[in-house]
């Protein structure tokens, strides 16, 4: 392991050289300090920025119907003409 923890620079990868020597409870305390300090650097996005990214989503999503409402109603003609229903 201590070989694949060496970066090119030859020094020592951070993230591998925290976890030996470690226990099960203290690589779990490590894992949560990892979580949180990632949390903390996520940044909320402003109020247009979450309105314009719902209708970003919405449009996607309609568009999603639009597709598969007409897959299913050339589908539906398909197998009617091929089965005489």
């Amino acid at each position: 392991m201590s070989e694949s923890a060496v970066t090119d620079s030859g020094e020592k990868d951070p993230r591998h050289e925290s976890r030996e020597g470690r226990g099960f409870f203290g690589r779990i305390a490590l894992f949560v300090r990892q979580v949180i300090s990632e949390l903390k650097r996520v940044v909320t996005p402003t109020r247009e920025e979450l309105i314009r990214y719902i209708w970003i989503v919405l449009a996607f999503v309609a568009v999603m119907m639009l597709i598969v409402f007409g897959l299913d109603f050339v589908f539906n003609w398909a197998s009617a003409w091929v089965f005489g229903g």
